[in-house]
């Protein structure tokens, strides 16, 4: 049975506007651990790539909240959601802390999908209850 459905889309000037006044500091409060470790490589490399990384990150947190009725309010805050990537390249929600346990506690499963053009991100999350 579906739980909920969340969206966003994200103008990437936007995020880039926000990088451009707080810096790493940014990224830091946004991305989870092992995001972060992607974002810096991928910034590394191609600082576009790093920018439409943290875009895509920032809006499907944001779908993700929309689609477990939470907004962004205990326990869901920005780095216990990560969206990561399984070998094959598929985009997953990894969750830590009380999200987590609240999340499995509900009998919850999410799917989540993103997408960058140029100038926007987009992500789609369907929730799911058990």
């Amino acid at each position: 049975m579906i739980f909920g459905i969340g969206t966003d889309i994200c103008d990437v000037r936007r995020i880039e506007a926000t990088f451009q006044r707080q810096g790493e500091r940014f990224a830091q409060k946004v991305l989870g651990d092992q995001e972060l470790a992607i974002w810096q490589s991928r910034s590394a490399r191609w600082p576009q790539r790093g920018l439409s990384y943290l875009a895509t990150r920032f809006s499907a947190k944001e779908a993700f909240s929309k689609a477990i009725g939470l907004g962004m309010r205990m326990p869901m805050t920005w780095r216990s959601c990560e969206i990561l990537n399984l070998p094959s390249g598929q985009p997953v929600i990894v969750l830590h802390g009380e999200l987590k346990i609240w999340f499995e506690a509900q009998g919850l499963r999410a799917h989540v999908t993103v997408t960058d053009e140029t100038d926007y991100a987009a992500s789609f999350v369907v929730v799911e209850k058990d």
